[in-house]
């Protein structure tokens, strides 16, 4: 019989006085730093180290703890080490956003825009009292001020108008009604669209003040909102096709060129409601809503110049471009979402959020056709 030697089982406890105590020594105990832990009531140093991935050992040395640490008292700080890094605090450039200033200026003037102190705006410039500004400097503004004043901004560039929903009334009727999108009135509401109207609901409608520039976010040129409110004025003195007539226009035009009568009859229910009169303040025109820069492109995909105030014509771009679109997607999604942000857009930087709630729309509204 082999010799066998002698082991003592490894649930045999060591005297008290014999326990070692174990530093285990490791390149970088804490690559993160450090942080402090409270004891609380259940905690030992073994589910501690666990967690805060490091040793008992280390917790041991770092807190010079005595003997193996199973007393811990509970509000006991402790130092352990961090699991991930700690939060960046935020540069002063992004505490801040600039103010060009413009002629007429002054730090008064500033300070009083974006209603903060002169004296805030003295030390986030590093300026005196007795300093000059000039048209073109940049001066340095609280980012959470700049953003309250651009909010307030935006708000007053906007009207809202409370309209009670009756029977027989649709999302798309009443947007078409307040010369509104429908996904703006969605938006507006905080609906999509499966929600179900209940007569005597109350809608909010967003509609640009007259004098804005800006619409759905976005702000056009003086120039550009002239022209509109021109051809505004025009359409608004002239004779234009009834709704059944527009309707009848768009699915003649659409099977002469060859689109889906239903999907152009579904853009342009959602861009003006089949209303030729329709002018936004970015110079879309007309019941397809066509800028004059793509009607030119309409025009040479035609081979004829086409006049987006008449009530044909502009059918007639609408409807090419929406057939150039078809053929140059790769989705029909991807072609309605070319017609509201632009094709190019969409494939090189994907569909913005109101660009997926248009399509939506459109997809709902092409079933209805």
């Amino acid at each position: 019989m082999s010799p066998v030697a002698a082991i003592n089982p490894a649930t045999s406890p060591l005297p008290a006085q014999a326990t070692p105590t174990l530093v285990q020594r490791i390149a970088n105990p804490a690559p993160f730093g450090w942080e402090v832990l409270t004891v609380r009531s259940g905690d030992n140093l073994s589910t501690i180290a666990i967690t805060h991935r490091t040793t008992v050992g280390v917790l041991l040395t770092v807190n010079r703890i005595h003997g193996n640490g199973s007393f811990l008292a509970i509000g006991q700080h402790l130092s352990v080490p961090r699991t991930r890094p700690a939060p960046r605090k935020a540069t002063a450039a992004a505490q801040t956003a600039t103010h060009v200033v413009r002629s007429g200026d002054t730090l008064g003037g500033i300070a009083a825009r974006y209603k903060v102190s002169l004296s805030t705006l003295y030390s986030l410039n590093k300026i005196s009292r007795t300093a000059y500004i000039h048209p073109g400097q940049r001066i340095r503004v609280p980012a959470i001020a700049a953003r309250a004043r651009a909010k307030a901004a935006a708000a007053a560039a906007f009207t809202t108008t409370i309209v009670t929903v009756r029977s027989g009334d649709t999302l798309s009727d009443i947007a078409v009604h307040r010369g509104v999108t429908t996904a703006s009135l969605l938006k507006a509401n905080g609906l999509s669209l499966r929600s179900i109207l209940q007569i005597g609901q109350k809608l909010k409608v967003v509609t640009p003040k007259a004098s804005s520039n800006t619409f759905a976010g976005r702000t056009y040129p003086d120039k550009v909102v002239k022209a509109a409110a021109a051809n505004r004025a025009y359409l608004a003195r002239h004779n234009a096709p009834s709704r059944t007539q527009t309707k009848a226009m768009i699915v003649a035009t659409a099977r002469r060129h060859g689109v889906d009568p239903t999907l152009a009859l579904a853009i342009s229910w959602q861009e003006s409601g089949w209303n030729q009169r329709q002018v936004s303040v970015a110079n879309a025109i007309g019941a397809m809503q066509v800028i004059p820069s793509s009607g030119l492109w309409a025009s040479e995909l035609t081979g004829h110049k086409l006049n987006l105030l008449n009530a044909q014509d502009n059918v007639t771009a609408g409807v090419v471009i929406l057939r150039s679109l078809t053929r140059s997607a790769s989705t029909q999604d991807q072609a309605i979402a070319g017609y509201y942000q632009g094709l190019y857009s969409v494939q090189k930087s994907g569909m913005y959020a109101d660009t997926k709630q248009y399509v939506a729309s459109i997809l709902l509204l092409k079933k209805q056709m």
